[in-house]
């Protein structure tokens, strides 16, 4: 603010300013424009300049309690408080009364912002020195000033100087000491506040059972904290939001949906964090249509939606693998005024990436563009994944370059680079994924000079130290690229430790980089190589369950192992899941087979090995490739069961 030597001159435009219309006379401002006219100034000392020249420019004008109280306010803020104490001394002379309760509070406040809490109970002394006695106002403000700084020092303020002084204090007092005691966790001691008051007769309102509710439901203690909202004469909307929240954190959705219909029959709705949480838990039990309807009741009752609670909706159906009903969910909350962010849009990109519908995925991306929404990192980083993983590596590279010439270019975030080196790893380019993953060094030292060194480590047989320098890159924060589990793999399975690869596959499986044939076929062979042909099994189902591509060196070892003990039934299966996934048999599977069934019934192989049916498809042997019809008459009992898929992880194989 300009400097205010001569303030008769910038009054009028000041005034202006403070957007309080002038009084008859512009010359003659009221007290209340003084009042605004000093708080507008941005240091003390220009807030007393201001205050002293209306009161000796401005003959009219005399202060008062509340041209004071502003000034006093000001001089707090700043930590003034030695001229605060000379304006009291004072406002007697000046205004013919002593300060009133609302200056000594404002000072209290001040006080406290300050944490100058010695000083907060001495306003009391001040107080005496004016000839008055505080008020219960004034002693329940330097109450709350101390609870905020310790609930001990506010206990003895309350037993010493209140009680002490036959002031047992109101709803206000309880309320503040209550807040305290929750804040601290001391929730005995809230209990023990609550059965003084009714002793007292004083009857504990809702904001003080509310106080008590939250911190229990804030301490897993939700079913005592229903117990005392049973004690409740009239328990309000915060009471229902409290419990139904405290339901959802725990993942109680039938008692969270009980409590919300009970609020909607006392004609309350739920705040929209309780909502969102609410759509949020049966987004998560599958129940999206259910949150949908909600939605719509507690709009039908006046309630408000926010663009968090329709997000939250959208990733439910999104995850359900319904993405196109949450598009229609974007169309309604536009048509509703709710203007989607950046967060909706990537929902439904997530979801479309996840069905494999990358090019909705980009229409979203486009759209985008068009709405004004600003991509942000999670955006290209989903479909740049959504790309490499699909092996369209050209589209991912671009989404890439579009990320890097972008404003800040989000450098820093390995994220997309190992997304890259994945889909050159699915591409079977591991060369180029190599020569990649040199390039980054620039921007990811550490985390490339462990990968390479991993790496060149389990090329020489030093499996170990591979796993020591891996455990190192966890510890550091690193995220390991596809090609670390990889290496890591196929060095275990070198080494026969099945159970260390196989736990090094659950964990690629859990970072999103699901194997090739390549990378899953050594723990095949290797779980058949220790006659644990059962848990080779289960892993090629699981395997395949999640969209991995099986090649004949996924089989072949299954087809043999079963072979070997006398297993015909279950060789034969995967020799026909081989043939109808379109991978012809080898010389040695069929070999194994053969000499299988011989070894059961002669008879039937010799059968077996006359001409092929017509179209039957020969191997490069000559040997015929039975059709299921002829494998249905060899085999009495039906093929087993496949395994059950565990989502996110891959079923541990027993023998």
């Amino acid at each position: 603010m300009a400097n205010i030597s001569n303030p008769s001159r910038l009054l009028p435009t000041m005034l202006t300013k403070t957007r309080i219309p002038l009084s008859t006379s512009s010359l003659v401002p009221t007290h209340e424009q003084i009042a605004h006219l000093i708080l507008e100034q941005k240091s003390p000392t220009q807030a007393l300049q201001t205050f002293r020249w209306a009161t000796t420019n401005l003959p009219t004008f005399t202060p008062n309690q509340s041209t004071y109280r502003a000034l006093v306010h000001k001089l707090c803020t700043f930590r003034r408080f030695d001229t605060v104490h000379q304006l009291l001394d004072e406002m007697p002379g000046s205004i013919g009364s002593p300060p009133d309760e609302d200056i000594f509070i404002t000072i209290v406040r001040g006080l406290g912002r300050a944490r100058m809490i010695r000083q907060v109970v001495k306003v009391l002394d001040l107080v005496a020195k004016f000839g008055k006695n505080p008020s219960l106002k004034l002693l329940n403000s330097i109450l709350d000033v101390l609870v905020k700084e310790d609930i001990d020092i506010a206990r003895e303020f309350y037993r010493k100087k209140m009680m002490g002084c036959g002031v047992q204090g109101d709803y206000y007092t309880f309320g503040i000491l209550m807040k305290g005691l929750c804040l601290t966790n001391r929730i005995g001691d809230g209990f023990k506040l609550l059965q003084v008051m009714k002793n007292r007769g004083v009857t504990p309102n809702t904001v003080i059972y509310n106080t008590l509710i939250h911190a229990l439901c804030k301490n897993g203690k939700v079913g005592r904290a229903r117990s005392l909202m049973n004690e409740m004469v009239q328990p309000n909307e915060v009471t229902f939001n409290v419990m139904v929240s405290a339901y959802c954190r725990e993942e109680n959705l039938v008692l969270a949906l009980v409590m919300l219909e009970k609020s909607f029959n006392l004609g309350f709705v739920p705040d929209v964090v309780t909502l969102t949480k609410v759509v949020e838990i049966l987004c998560k039990e599958g129940r999206a249509m259910e949150a949908v309807e909600i939605l719509a009741r507690v709009e039908s009752k006046g309630g408000g939606i926010d663009v968090v609670a329709y997000n939250t909706l959208i990733m439910g159906f999104c995850k359900l693998g319904k993405t196109k009903v949450g598009c229609r969910f974007l169309k309604e909350m536009e048509i509703k005024g709710c203007i989607p962010n950046v967060d909706t849009y990537n929902a439904l990109i997530s979801g479309f990436c996840a069905l494999g519908s990358l090019d909705s995925a980009l229409d979203m991306f486009n759209e985008m563009k068009t709405a004004g929404i600003i991509w942000n990192f999670a955006t290209y980083d989903m479909l740049i994944r959504g790309f490499c993983s699909s092996g369209r590596m050209e589209d991912g590279f671009k989404i890439f370059e579009l990320m890097e010439e972008s404003k800040g270019g989000f450098g820093g975030r390995v994220s997309p680079y190992n997304s890259i080196l994945y889909g050159l790893y699915k591409d079977n380019r591991w060369d180029e994924a190599l020569q990649y993953l040199t390039k980054m060094g620039n921007l990811f030292p550490k985390a490339v000079d462990r990968s390479l060194r991993i790496i060149c480590l389990c090329k020489e047989g030093g499996i170990e130290e591979a796993k020591r320098v891996y455990d190192q890159m966890k510890v550091e924060g690193v995220v390991p690229c596809a090609l670390v589990y990889v290496s890591l793999i196929n060095g275990y399975c070198q080494e026969d430790c099945v159970r260390e690869a196989f736990e090094l596959m659950n964990e690629m499986v859990v970072q999103g980089y699901f194997p090739v044939a390549s990378t899953f076929n050594p723990l095949i062979d290797a779980f058949c190589g220790q006659g644990k042909v059962v848990g080779a099994s289960k892993l090629l189902e699981d395997m395949v369950g999640r969209g991995c591509l099986p090649n004949l060196g996924s089989y072949s070892p299954l087809v043999d192992a079963f072979c070997a003990k006398r297993d015909f039934h279950k060789a034969f299966m995967f020799f026909l899941q081989m043939v109808e996934k379109g991978i012809v048999p080898d010389y040695f599977s069929w070999n194994s087979l053969v000499l299988c069934l011989n070894q059961e019934k002669k008879e039937i192989a010799f059968t077996l090995l006359d001409a092929p049916p017509p179209h039957t498809p020969l191997l490069h042997h000559g040997a015929p490739v039975p059709t299921a019809s002829l494998a249905l008459s060899l085999v009495d009992a039906p093929p087993p069961h496949a395994s059950l898929v565990q989502p996110g992880k891959i079923v541990a194989p027993h023998q």
